[in-house]
């Protein structure tokens, strides 16, 4: 094992260290990381949820600076407009077009997979990145509690409908900005979705991540032979506005080790961007552009069975209310 990795692993054991700014730096300067502006990602078509703030904004940036052919997607028709005409200003890049859709809105993801289809003929990289945790239950229009609707069944969804044209530009990658809280979170089928009397917003959220990278793993599984690639990231503790918004006294008591928006989107745009080990591997959970395990704890590992992935996936095909694109055994 070289210097680097065991000094990589030494950060990695205490979360402060590896989740904060301090991480990042540490970990780019002793891998001499690649810099993102020296990626070409010209004739790549992307398409990037919850784009308008924070991580999503920083990373669709990046992005455009690159060349890539965006499609930004958020719920607000105004917002979409104004980051896409900023991000075209601040870049030059006048491919970045915009779509309007809340991810937990079924019908909407539809609309959603229509517009792409039929305005670009290849998607090179599906990166879903809408999130948000709320304090109070919510619940989408079909009755699913929000947080699932939107972050788990929403992309099931949209994968689902855009698995054909991936397919057809691969080697294409579907990538997916999950959360370190999701290391406290066993994986959960009959209590995925937190009833009324027992929610609570940080608890539902990171139930819903597990879900999004257990599943992460089982895309790959079940259709990467098809060509594409799934990865699932966590961006670390970044200061973002969600982050503010949600966790107003973790983002003032860690405001000073707090990594940037950019810092946090920096591996998302790297395993969209890099034709190396993104595309190389499958599967995978990645933190500043290593793959990390998805267990910390004994008690999340002891509840990850196949039986329980099984259910999740049968589950999550079922509130998506679409054909399965998996008809095998595991």
């Amino acid at each position: 094992m070289d210097t680097r990795r065991i000094i990589d692993n030494a950060i990695e054991i205490p979360v402060v260290t590896s989740f904060s700014r301090f991480g990042f730096e540490t970990r780019r300067r002793l891998a001499k990381w690649e810099p993102l502006d020296g990626y070409d990602l010209r004739g790549r078509v992307i398409t990037l949820t919850g784009a308008t703030s924070g991580l999503g904004r920083a990373a669709a940036e990046q992005l455009a600076r690159c060349g890539a052919t965006l499609v930004l997607v958020g719920r607000n028709p105004e917002r979409n407009a104004e980051t896409a005409a900023a991000i075209t200003s601040a870049t030059g890049n006048d491919g970045v077009s915009h779509w309007a859709a809340d991810m937990g809105d079924l019908d909407q993801v539809r609309s959603l997979a229509d517009h792409i289809l039929g305005a670009h003929d290849r998607l090179d990289v599906l990166i879903h990145n809408a999130g948000a945790l709320t304090a109070s239950r919510e619940v989408a229009s079909d009755g699913t509690e929000a947080t699932v609707a939107s972050q788990v069944v929403g992309p099931f969804l949209l994968t689902n409908l855009l698995l054909d044209r991936l397919e057809a530009s691969a080697p294409s990658r579907v990538l997916t900005m999950s959360s370190g809280g999701m290391y406290a979170a066993p994986l959960q089928v009959d209590g995925l979705q937190m009833n009324e009397d027992s929610y609570r917003g940080t608890d539902q959220y990171a139930r819903a991540k597990r879900a999004q990278v257990t599943l992460n793993e089982m895309w790959a599984h079940r259709v990467g032979e098809r060509g594409i690639r799934f990865h699932s990231m966590h961006p670390g503790w970044a200061s973002t506005p969600g982050v503010d918004a949600a966790l107003p006294r973790f983002a003032a008591v860690m405001g000073p080790v707090l990594r940037t928006a950019m810092q946090g989107a920096d591996t998302l745009v790297w395993l969209a961007a890099d034709d190396g080990e993104p595309l190389g591997t499958n599967g995978g959970f990645w933190l500043d552009r290593r793959r990390r395990p998805i267990h910390r704890l004994p008690g999340t590992r002891r509840s990850d069975t196949p039986d329980r992935r099984a259910r999740l996936w049968s589950l999550i095909a079922t509130l998506a209310s679409c054909q399965d694109p998996w008809t095998g055994s595991d």
